[in-house]
């Protein structure tokens, strides 16, 4: 099965992360898959050098709708199923499944933001639609006015290789000034207003000055240098620790002890689905799709929208467990993660879609 996959920019985000696995991973089941931006280069375009990746952009216009040629691009290498990842690809879906009326095109939803007009005119006219949450695919279906059966959900794939157990990395702690008694929290993310980093600022704020902690903010973006002077503000400089862009956060999940999330927009975060792999118990702001992320209640916590006090009362009770209560909470929450958002599995629910499609069935 000849297979394109359409997405705008590898830049730094999750959607980008699961471009290239599928991309990857359907090249190595013997399906030749090319991966189609519309911009060349990009934080991730380096994980993408083995495989068929082409760009629409000559060079970087720095236009992220801007798909010049596309549907001709597109006619020529005469795909079998085209998949549309991101936003602005979306937009594209519908005049693909016009050009191309024997192959379906499939799009994705995997944000919580406001979709563009282009966009929702896509998902009327395009074959089938893949959510990646059960709450994606109940919005779509109530506000979008769309069919149920031409929604399917599959969940992200977990993208980092995280081992079934493992010890954590102090030494990486004590390059950041944590103790062995320090509780690590931990947020991986792009720093866009969406993402709420701030929130998480503010709400370590209201820690009690008593408690050993730090914030650890991994990632980079416009929203970053307003949440230093946030953090400078309150005087948490020390506390809170901004470490960049990181093309494996492996490591950083091996340090820590808490992931925490703020997001205001989400569909599924690849962050807390991440974090649980790698054994981290979530506190977790309310949002689309976040509730699949973890065993509400047992591995992970979700708390109502700006309700700082229960999102402090929540990480409570994870700073004071004993060593032997946290290795079977970071049991459970790996045998969670590698069950429910295996790559294999994923991958395979994707061409077992996609094989249904082209048999029109």
């Amino acid at each position: 099965m000849k297979i394109l996959i359409v997405q705008d920019y590898l830049r730094s985000g999750g959607t980008e992360r699961q471009s290239l696995l599928l991309t990857r991973a359907f090249t190595a089941g013997g399906h030749p898959t090319t991966l189609l931006t519309f911009r060349p280069g990009g934080a991730l375009a380096h994980l993408g050098e083995d495989l068929d990746h082409r760009s629409l952009q000559p060079f970087d216009l720095h236009l992220d709708w801007f798909a010049p040629g596309l549907s001709a691009a597109a006619t020529r290498l005469q795909p079998e199923v085209v998949l549309c990842m991101g936003r602005m690809a979306n937009c594209y879906a519908g005049n693909l499944q016009h050009h191309l009326p024997r192959s379906p095109v499939v799009t994705t939803l995997r944000t919580g933001k406001a979709l563009p007009f282009l966009f929702r005119r896509s998902l009327h006219t395009v074959r089938h639609i893949v959510a990646n949450s059960h709450e994606a695919r109940a919005g779509l279906i109530s506000n979008q006015h769309l069919p149920p059966e031409k929604i399917s959900v599959i969940h992200n794939s977990l993208v980092f290789p995280a081992p079934s157990a493992a010890g954590r990395n102090d030494a990486l702690r004590a390059h950041f000034g944590a103790t062995p008694e320090t509780n690590v929290l931990l947020n991986v993310a792009m720093f866009r207003p969406e993402k709420n980093q701030r929130a998480l600022v503010q709400i370590v704020a209201g820690l009690p000055a008593t408690a050993d902690w730090q914030l650890w903010l991994a990632g980079d973006g416009p929203a970053r240098a307003a949440c230093e002077r946030l953090a400078a503000a309150l005087g948490l400089s020390r506390r809170v620790r901004f470490l960049g862009f990181h093309r494996d956060p492996a490591p950083l999940y091996a340090a820590a002890d808490v992931a925490v999330h703020a997001s205001t927009s989400e569909s599924l975060s690849n962050f807390l689905i991440e974090a649980q792999a790698h054994g981290l118990p979530a506190v977790a702001y309310a949002a689309q799709g976040i509730g699949e992320c973890f065993v509400p209640d047992r591995t992970g916590w979700m708390i109502p929208p700006a309700d700082r006090p229960a999102f402090i009362a929540a990480l409570a009770p994870l700073f004071q467990r004993s060593p032997l209560a946290r290795a079977a909470l970071a049991d459970e929450a790996r045998a969670f993660a590698r069950t429910t958002f295996d790559p294999a599995r994923q991958v395979g629910a994707y061409l077992e879609l996609f094989a249904r499609l082209s048999a029109g069935t």
